[in-house]
């Protein structure tokens, strides 16, 4: 006889795990057994003799302006001039906080748009998905329509851009996350993602087949939910499941990433991976950082901010500024010596 103790529903976190469980053995088989399409791959010129590249990336900054989201992109402007940006990268949490509701949501101009007005910033910006954007209209986010609107504007679930010098590998991080699935608080948009098993291994095996292809001096993975994270949220265990053996595999140097509404720079103990997080764009948290291995974090400041990157060759520079386009910290490296500076 089974006891009542024994029958007795598990508690939700033990639930939680085994649903995980189900969900990565799901994805192995699939990925056994299904054939793929490649990620969409979009072409950024060098405008540089050198091929060398120059950028900006912000994340988690669609306030309307508000939570000094404006001076933000006013420094932004200043910094980019400087530096003769290419491009801009946002790193997702796009339009707080649910999203966009249709393709004419005033938000578009009043948080993207009519905020980052510098001619410096009118460059492309490519953009992933946050989960406070699948809150909303998902489809209306995603719509070539918004660039009718303001022609910089490129966001998909996961894609490619080849700069030459460096391969950017854009991936929809929220669909790996488990507690939006259980999440009563909050309507997601999963249209386009279920089933869940089949979107996540289909995702994993296309950008697998892209790393492995690529040849480019670097390889940078953007993606909204960080890997590691001393940040409110912290680590993301389904991405360190998942994604991360895959980074390693192929050899990734960076994985920038918002969520955290912070700035942050933890350096891996065991590969040459660098963990980025430019989360920083409107609202920070304030003083809500976790402990960390000493070893591995080599920066965080929890105020509004953004980080540049520079590429040249074999060398890399990246600099953290403050609300006041202040540098709080750079950091070089060097693929021809694998060290840091």
């Amino acid at each position: 006889m089974v006891s009542s103790s024994a029958m007795a529903k598990p508690p939700f976190a033990s639930r939680l795990h085994l649903v995980w469980v189900f969900c990565i053995a799901i994805i192995s088989s699939l990925a056994v057994s299904t054939s793929f399409a490649e990620l969409q791959r979009l072409e950024h010129a060098a405008k540089r003799d050198d091929g060398s590249l120059s950028f900006l990336v912000v994340g988690d900054w669609g306030r309307r302006g508000l939570y000094n989201q404006s001076k933000v992109a006013l420094q932004m402007g200043r910094i980019g001039e400087q530096l003769d940006i290419d491009f801009v990268v946002s790193t997702g949490d796009n339009f707080y906080g649910h999203g966009l509701k249709n393709v004419n949501d005033p938000a578009f101009l009043e948080s993207f748009k009519n905020i980052y007005t510098a001619k410096s910033l009118q460059k492309q910006w490519y953009s992933v998905l946050g989960n406070h954007d699948y809150r909303g209209n998902i489809e209306a986010q995603l719509s070539p329509a918004l660039r009718k609107i303001d022609s910089r504007w490129f966001c998909q679930r996961s894609f490619i851009v080849n700069a030459g010098i460096a391969e950017f590998f854009f991936v929809d991080t929220t669909p790996f996350v488990n507690k939006y699935l259980v999440d009563k608080d909050h309507n997601y948009d999963w249209r386009g993602v279920s089933p869940r098993a089949t979107y996540l291994s289909d995702l994993l095996q296309d950008l697998k087949q892209a790393l492995n292809k690529s040849s480019a001096k670097w390889k940078i993975v953007v993606g909204h939910h960080a890997i590691r994270s001393a940040g409110h949220h912290g680590d993301t265990p389904e991405l360190i499941s998942l994604l991360l053996p895959m980074l390693k595999a192929y050899n990734v140097d960076m994985y920038m990433n918002g969520h955290d509404h912070c700035l942050e720079h933890i350096s891996s103990v065991d590969n040459p991976i660098q963990y980025l997080t430019s989360g920083a764009g409107s609202k920070a948290w304030r003083g809500d950082i976790k402990r960390y291995n000493n070893r591995a974090m080599k920066f965080y400041h929890d105020g509004q901010g953004f980080m540049s990157v520079k590429l040249a060759g074999s060398d890399a520079e990246i600099a953290f500024y403050d609300v006041l386009g202040r540098v709080l910290y750079t950091w070089k490296a060097s693929k021809q010596l694998h060290s840091t500076m």
